[in-house]
């Protein structure tokens, strides 16, 4: 241990962020209330510079992914971090501002979690599926005391790890191996979480049966559906040649980075739809330098649908500029080779050489196993504001259709922080507690060098609103319905992106006519300091 002036009291604003440096370790310093606090000044998830981001009232929020953070003990209060932070013990002397630092500082803390003792609480809960969703929902049964037996049961040898760098930095290798668990291997012994690699033969929810392989059977208590989606392939032919591949799961990016690898820098690489997957995959494999990437899609604009004609065709050139050939407006007749895929057929007869082709054209709900519940059209779970099937079933993430608390509609999100989001509301309800699901969504894509973070949902829209530099890249980009702010998407606001979550979460986001033509600062409507 040693205590470390830091600080003069003066230098220590209310309601702001100070940074400050001890050794290699970045801290930051909160005055809340009139006391001072110290806490770790990176983000636990990925490293984020807490200085950044924002803080309003008693909440932390991390600049680049949205973790939440109670500002008054680091505690986690929303992902995709999973740990809390680290907090120090602060001393104030006459005007200085003292710390006490261990001789090796933690990156986070684990958050208090009750154990395992089964011979006290009898019951079982089981996580049918271990990503995002599934592992959220245990860790939070344990934060609210729940002592029986965990279940996490998945099909995937892995635990959990970062699905979205399956596409992002470790396809690109960017990132190592040892970036894509969520947990060490120790954490799920020492908080008796039991992994069972199992694909399901099916599960009776009305009585809460799962039957695996074999013939064993589970008898749950409650449930937690988060089987995530399935990869769609096209029914042309030739999909099932060798080299035509899908990615959704750490061993799909292990065999398409193999492939590229095997294509080489002067072999071609196709990747069908434009997608966030397909976009970031076909940026991943370029930064790779497999050679000539060629993306094929019926759309005009890439990510059209999501975020506009404006934003899409401003990637779409980034693409262009790293030497991505685009080919849109078209669809996939048919794949060619013999033993392994040699080409691409598209709808107008064009011929396109192909060593390796990656089908991103979405996926579908993973619900085919269910038994006795009534899916909806697109295969999906129906839920309650409670994330509730039915008495003691809970469904989130991929699977599962909500009730928009913002609008009312049934939503469906693919996104990797919702099911997080609801994987943990629900983790609380099979706990006993009572909470509705009213959290703001949120997404982030790295497209090379150019990074979009995107707050709120909009699945329609009748209005877009820019504020700033599109080309420049500084810039919020509203989606606006009937006047209403329904999502924004941004580039290097990281500030204005972090105030408009908690404005939206606090039902404050401006109104269209508010917008006008220059930028509004929201920071300052928010009524946290600048």
């Amino acid at each position: 241990m040693a205590t470390t002036r830091v600080a003069a009291v003066a230098d220590i604003e209310e309601g702001r962020i100070h940074r400050v440096e001890v050794g290699d370790l970045e801290l930051i310093l909160l005055k809340i209330e009139g006391r001072i606090r110290a806490l770790n000044g990176r983000c636990p998830h990925h490293n984020a510079p807490l200085a950044d981001g924002l803080l309003e009232g008693n909440r932390l929020l991390c600049p680049w992914h949205q973790s939440v953070f109670r500002a008054t003990d680091g505690e986690l209060l929303e992902p995709p971090a999973l740990d809390c932070l680290e907090t120090y013990e602060v001393e104030v002397d006459g005007d200085d501002v003292l710390v006490t630092i261990p001789d090796d500082p933690a990156p986070g803390a684990r958050p208090d979690m009750a154990g395992a003792d089964p011979a006290a609480d009898g019951r079982t809960v089981v996580m049918v599926g271990a990503g995002a969703a599934g592992l959220s929902a245990a860790q939070e049964l344990r934060r609210c005391g729940f002592r029986g037996r965990l279940i996490m049961l998945s099909d995937d040898p892995q635990a959990p790890y970062d699905r979205t760098q399956c596409s992002k930095d470790y396809l690109s290798g960017e990132a190592p191996a040892e970036w894509m668990p969520l947990k060490p291997a120790s954490f799920y012994t020492e908080v008796g979480i039991e992994r069972i690699e199992h694909r399901l033969d099916a599960l009776d929810l009305a009585e809460r049966r799962i039957t695996l392989p074999g013939g064993a059977v589970i008898e749950a208590d409650g449930l937690l559906l988060a089987t995530g989606g399935e990869p769609r392939r096209l029914d042309v032919e030739g999909a099932n040649l060798e080299g035509v591949v899908t990615l959704r799961t750490w061993a799909d990016a292990d065999r398409l980075a193999e492939l590229a690898g095997e294509s080489g820098e002067n072999r071609r690489v196709v990747v069908i739809g434009a997608s966030f997957i397909a976009m970031e995959a076909a940026a991943s494999l370029g930064q790779r330098g497999v050679g000539k990437v060629i993306v094929v899609a019926p759309e005009e604009v890439p990510f059209e649908a999501s975020l506009g004609k404006r934003l899409g065709t401003l990637l779409r050139g980034i693409h262009e500029r790293h030497g991505v050939d685009f080919r849109l407006g078209h669809s996939v007749k048919a794949f060619t080779g013999d033993d392994r895929v040699r080409g691409v057929t598209l709808d107008d007869g064009t011929e396109l050489d192909a060593d390796l082709v990656l089908m991103g054209v979405g996926v579908r709900p993973a619900t085919d196993f269910l038994r006795g519940i009534e899916l909806e059209p697109d295969g999906s779970v129906l839920v309650d504001e409670l994330l509730r099937v039915r008495d003691g079933v809970y469904a989130a993430g991929d699977i599962a259709t909500f009730p928009d608390w913002r609008t009312g509609e049934p939503t469906r999100i693919e996104h990797w922080r919702s099911a997080q989001q609801q994987g943990a509301i629900a983790g609380r309800n099979l706990a006993g507690e009572v909470q509705p699901f009213r959290a703001v969504p949120f997404f982030w894509t790295m497209q090379y060098d150019a990074g979009i973070g995107y707050v709120g949902h909009a699945p329609a829209w009748d209005e877009e609103i820019v504020h700033g530099d599109l080309e420049g890249r500084d810039f919020m980009l509203y989606y606006v319905r009937d006047g209403r702010v329904l999502a924004a998407a941004a580039m290097g606001r990281d500030r204005q992106l972090n105030a408009l979550h908690e404005l939206m979460q606090l039902e404050r986001e401006p109104r269209s006519s508010e917008l006008g033509d220059g930028d509004l600062d929201l920071v300052a409507r928010l009524g946290t300091p600048a």
